[in-house]
Formats: C-alpha cells, sequence, structure tokens
C-alpha cells in the first residue's frame, strides 16, 4: 500500500462522528478503531479529534488533514490502477460505466470490431456518476479510462475538454413517474405538459436542450422549468417523489424502475457516441478506426414505430433494411431493439396507421425515388 493505512481509519471516524460507528462500518472493535487514531495523532504530532461523550468532531488540524488524505489515498489507488494497466497489454481499452453511462453500445458493436482487429479487448471501469467525478473522468480520458458511452454535442464536448464519435443519434424525450397523469401516453405533443413542472438541464449544458428550453419559453410558457446541474440518480429519484416530469433519452429507460420514458413530438435529439481523448492513445485511435469501419460498411436497420418523430421521407435508405410491422402488434420489441432508426408515416386526421401492405409500398416508393434522384 502507497499510504498510511491508519488515514482509511482516520476518514472512516471523520464521517461516522464517533469510534463506535466507524467500528461497525469496519468489522473491527471500537479499542482497534481508538488505537490506530492515538498511534497516528502520535506519529504526527497533531491532535486530530475533538473527543466528547456525544462523540468526536475533527479539530481544524483534522479538517485539514481529512482533505487531503481523500486526495492523497484517491491518488495512490489511481497510480496503482495505471501501473497495473500497463501489464494488461496494449490492447485493453478501458471502459468507464455507470447507470447513466450504459456499456450496453460495446455488446451491439462487438461482433464487427472483432472481424476487423480481433485482438482488441474491453475492461469495464464502474465509476460513481456525480458531477465532480464526471468532470474529472471526461477532463482526464486516457489516464484510468479511455472511453465513455453517453449523449454529447459542441458545447459538451468544449466544457469537457474532450473529443466524440457518433455512433447514433438519442431522441430527446420525457421521463415521468409510473403514477403520473402523462404515464399512458405512447407519444406526447406539447400540449399534453402544460401545468407540468419541467425538469431541465441548466443552459450551457447542451446546445440541443438550450433549443428546447429557448422554444418553450416562446411558444408554450404554459410549461414551467425547473433548472438542475446534472444528471444523475439523484435527479431521477427527486423527480419520481415530487411527480414532476424529466427531460431524457431512451437509453435511460432503465436507470429508474419506477420513471417512464415517452418520446415526444417536437423533432429534438442529440448525438450518441464514444467521449474520448483529445490526444487518443494508439489503442483507442484503433477502436475509432473499427467503429469507423463498421459504421461505413453496416446496412443499419430502419423499422416503423408510432412511438418516434422522425418521417420516413426525412431520412437517407441508402444500405438500410426496412422492417414493416404487422397491423395488431407493430414490429416486434427483439427488432425494435436492435434498429437504427424509427419512422412513421406522416398522417393527416385521427388515423394513426396503415395496413402493411399500403405501409410497405410508401417506404418502397420512397427507397426508388431516392435511389432514382441519385
Amino acid at each position: 500500500m502507497m499510504y498510511n493505512p491508519q488515514l482509511d481509519t482516520f476518514i472512516c471516524v471523520a464521517e461516522s462522528g464517533s469510534f463506535s460507528n466507524a467500528a461497525e462500518r469496519m468489522f473491527i472493535t471500537s479499542t482497534a478503531v481508538i488505537k490506530q487514531i492515538n498511534s497516528l495523532e502520535g506519529s504526527l504530532g497533531l491532535q486530530l479529534f475533538e473527543r466528547t461523550h456525544r462523540g468526536v468532531s475533527l479539530t481544524e488540524a483534522g479538517k485539514s488533514l481529512y482533505k487531503d488524505s481523500i486526495y492523497v489515498i484517491k491518488y495512490c489507488k489511481e497510480s496503482v490502477n495505471r501501473a497495473q494497466n500497463t501489464m494488461s497489454g496494449d490492447d485493453v481499452i478501458r471502459v468507464g460505466v455507470s447507470l447513466m453511462t450504459s456499456p450496453q453500445i460495446f455488446v451491439d458493436l462487438w461482433p464487427g470490431i472483432q472481424k476487423i482487429d480481433s485482438d482488441m479487448k474491453f475492461q469495464l471501469v464502474p465509476f460513481e456518476n456525480t458531477l465532480e467525478n464526471a468532470k474529472e473522468i471526461l477532463e482526464n480520458l486516457g489516464q484510468n479510462i479511455d472511453v465513455v458511452a453517453g449523449i454529447f454535442d459542441d458545447t459538451m464536448l468544449k466544457l469537457r475538454r474532450c473529443n466524440g464519435i457518433e455512433i447514433s443519434r438519442e431522441d430527446f424525450c420525457i421521463a415521468v413517474p409510473g403514477g403520473h397523469r402523462l404515464a399512458d401516453k405512447k407519444i406526447l405533443e406539447l400540449p399534453d405538459m402544460y401545468g407540468e413542472k419541467l425538469m431541465l438541464i441548466h443552459r450551457g449544458w447542451s446546445n440541443y436542450a438550450d433549443m428546447i428550453r429557448d422554444e418553450l419559453w416562446r411558444e408554450h410558457s404554459e410549461i414551467g422549468i425547473e433548472d438542475f446541474d446534472f444528471y444523475n440518480v439523484d435527479i431521477f429519484n427527486k423527480c419520481e417523489n415530487e411527480n414532476k416530469i424529466l427531460l431524457a433519452v431512451k437509453s435511460w429507460e432503465n436507470v429508474h424502475p419506477l420513471m417512464k420514458v415517452i418520446p415526444v413530438n417536437w423533432g429534438y435529439g442529440i448525438p450518441f457516441g464514444l467521449l474520448y481523448s483529445k490526444e487518443p492513445s494508439e489503442k483507442v485511435k484503433r477502436l475509432l478506426r473499427a467503429i469507423k469501419e463498421i459504421k461505413k460498411n453496416k446496412f443499419k436497420v430502419v423499422v416503423t414505430s408510432l412511438d418516434t418523430n422522425d418521417s420516413v421521407y426525412n431520412i437517407e435508405y441508402n444500405k438500410k433494411v426496412i422492417v414493416i410491422g404487422n397491423e395488431a402488434n407493430g414490429v416486434s420489441k427483439e427488432v425494435q431493439a436492435i434498429a437504427d432508426n424509427r419512422v412513421k408515416i406522416p398522417m393527416l386526421g385521427k388515423t394513426e396507421s396503415l395496413n402493411a401492405s399500403v405501409a410497405t409500398g410508401i417506404m418502397l416508393y420512397e427507397y426508388v425515388r431516392q435511389k432514382i434522384n441519385k
């Protein structure tokens, strides 16, 4: 160990407020905890705690040491990780994962990457999704974590001083509590949200989110806006507990079991892909080349769906596989899960959908029209 292990005990006591609470957390006796703290104070020549019958509190010297100890321990652990990573080979891509940054994209890309670069391997590195952690990780990609999957735009990349490669595009949706009045909606219109309080990430986080904010402010003032600083599980908890609605994306639908993510008919989306260092290592460059090759050669799957804002006339059909669902059940969940694009045929009036043969004819006509006009 690269630091005095008594620092771990010191931090535990400081955060627990008593020797007995720290002992329970560390699964040792109170006597052992007291001996370690006394030994640490003796070796440093400092009194770190004020002892009272109600517990312990940090002295000024203790407060200073506590702050520095957090940094020292973290730095030492990261140093060991970096050393271990040098032993694991140059082909291991360290992927940062959290509830908000699922590694599912690598599951989808893995067969294609293996065909292009069979020596490449991945190592999942879990991290706590806090504002401070996210900032440090994204600004130092390549040190302990090589890539992170997530949504991004130019504003975000500039703010976090990293690069991104787009793999797909995520529609902005609305997350609502399971018992909310909007929870049974398949797709939302903006007037559906009148009278609601929309939790919206603060201005400057994303240009796309700011565009939504501006439109609501100009044309839909009936929708209230509540700012917040950072996306994490706490925000989903707050939204669910206070019965509010939250700007979200489809890939977050499993973040909170009591929340439902619903598409919105407004045409706003954001790139989704991999975030990586502005000065990527050679192994990350290999990964990026593989992804670009997959994107260039891959046939993409287009499915028809009512739960989307994208029109059949707004996408390019070259190297696309078109899947039409049946009238009763639509496209199966298994096929929807691997789809690259979901589209719908614009309809006037109250009719929601056409029969499968008519829908097929419309989409094939659009495919042929694009091919002829090239």
